[in-house]
C-alpha cells in the first residue's frame, strides 16, 4: 500500500462532546477522519435520540463503527429505559453460562436496536488482588476457568444479537492495585503466574475466535519492564500475535488515561502504540487530543518511523471488523420487560 493512499485518521476511534452531531463536531470528525466513535453517558438521552445520533455518525462514511463501554454494574453508559444489569461478579456467583449468554444477548439487542456496533465487553480480567477497585466487581471471578466460561458465553450472546464483542484488558488487569485511569500500574508476578492465571481467559477467547481485544495500560515487569502492555512490542507482537496466534483486531485503552498521558503527549502515545502492534487507538474525550494524535501518526508515516506495511495491516484489520447484525434488531417498546425481569432475577439471587 502506497504511503500517499493511507489515511492515518482511520487508526482512531474518538469520543464526541454531546448528544447530537452538531456542526462543529461534524467538521472535526471530517477533519480527523476516524474509523469510529465511542459513546458515553454524555452522548445518550434516550433510545430515539441515540438512534438518530448513530444514524448521523454512520452516514459520515461507509464502515463507520460505533462503540460503547457497556458491561453492566458500574460501567453502564445507557440510562433508563435501557436495562440496568448487575455487574459481572453477580454472574460469576451464579456460575451460569446460560445466564451470561442471556445477559450478553439482552445487552446486545438493546445496543443493536439503536445502531451501536461494538461493545467493549466482556471483561476477561481475573481478579486476584484484594485491593483492586478499578476492576473489582467488573470481573466475573478469581478463577480463570470461570472467567473464560462466562466471558465467552457473554460474548456469544452479544454476537447472537448482532453486536461485536471485545475482550479486555490483555494480558489482564486483575492483579493490579493501581487504577490506570490515574497511575501507571506495575505488576511483579512471575511470567508463569501471568500466563497460567491472567492470560488463560484470553487464550480461550482467542481459540473461540473473539474478533477484538483491548490492551491494558499496565507494566508487567517479567514480560516487559520498560513499557506498558499497550506500547510493548514484546507483549503485542511476541506474546499475543506470535505465541498465542491472535489474528483479530487489537484496540488500545483510552490514550487520554493518566497511565499514558502523564508520561507522553498524544502524538507520541499514538505512534508508539501503533508501532508496537496496536491496530485501533481510542481517544475518548477530546477531539483536540484526537487531532493531535492524527498529526503525530501522519508525521511518523511520512518520516518512515511508522512503516507503511504496519499501518496497512492495522487498517486491513479495522476494515475486516464487521457487525454481525441480524435482519431486524429494532425494539419497539421500551423498557424491555423480559430484560428487566432477567436483571431483577439475577440481582435477587445475590
Amino acid at each position: 500500500m502506497a504511503r500517499h493512499l493511507i489515511d492515518p485518521g482511520k487508526l482512531l476511534m474518538v469520543g464526541i462532546p454531546g448528544p447530537t452531531l452538531d456542526r462543529s463536531t461534524h467538521r472535526r470528525l471530517v477533519e480527523i477522519g476516524p474509523s469510529g466513535v465511542i459513546l458515553f453517558r454524555r452522548n445518550v438521552q434516550g433510545p430515539a435520540q441515540v438512534s438518530r445520533l448513530c444514524g448521523a455518525i454512520h452516514r459520515l462514511r461507509p464502515g463507520m463503527l460505533i462503540a460503547i463501554d457497556h458491561e453492566g454494574g458500574r460501567v453502564n453508559r445507557l440510562p433508563e429505559p435501557f436495562t440496568a444489569f448487575p455487574p459481572a461478579r453477580a454472574l460469576g456467583e451464579a456460575d451460569s453460562p446460560r445466564l451470561a449468554f442471556a445477559v450478553g444477548q439482552a445487552i446486545g439487542r438493546e445496543l443493536a436496536s439503536v445502531g451501536i456496533d461494538l461493545d467493549f465487553a466482556p471483561v476477561l480480567d481475573v481478579l486476584t488482588h484484594p485491593r483492586n477497585r478499578v476492576i473489582g466487581d467488573r470481573s466475573f471471578a478469581s478463577d480463570p476457568a470461570l472467567v473464560a466460561r462466562l466471558g465467552l458465553a457473554f460474548a456469544r450472546g452479544l454476537r447472537a444479537a448482532g453486536v461485536i464483542a471485545c475482550g479486555k484488558h490483555f494480558p489482564g488487569h486483575g492483579a493490579t492495585r493501581g487504577d490506570s485511569h490515574v497511575v501507571l500500574p506495575r505488576v511483579s508476578l512471575s511470567s508463569g503466574e501471568i500466563l497460567r492465571i491472567h492470560v488463560a481467559p484470553f487464550r480461550d477467547a482467542i481459540a473461540a475466535g473473539i474478533p477484538c481485544l483491548m490492551m491494558a495500560h499496565v507494566v508487567y515487569r517479567c514480560l516487559d519492564s520498560a513499557h506498558a502492555a499497550s506500547l510493548s512490542p514484546r507483549i503485542l507482537g511476541t506474546l499475543l500475535r506470535r505465541r498465542l496466534r491472535y489474528r483479530g483486531l487489537i484496540v488500545s485503552d483510552d490514550l487520554e488515561m493518566a497511565a499514558l498521558s502523564r508520561r507522553m503527549p498524544p502524538e507520541e502515545a499514538a505512534v508508539s502504540a501503533v508501532a508496537a502492534g496496536t491496530d485501533l487507538l481510542l481517544v475518548c474525550n477530546s477531539l483536540e487530543v484526537a487531532g493531535r494524535a492524527r498529526v503525530g501518526l501522519e508525521k511518523a508515516l511520512g518520516s518512515g518511523r511508522l512503516p507503511v506495511a504496519r499501518v496497512g495491516e492495522a487498517l486491513s484489520r479495522i476494515r475486516r471488523l464487521r457487525t454481525p447484525r441480524s435482519a431486524d434488531s429494532r425494539i419497539r417498546r421500551w423498557p424491555v420487560a423480559a430484560h428487566v425481569a432477567l436483571a431483577k432475577a439475577i440481582a435477587s439471587a445475590l
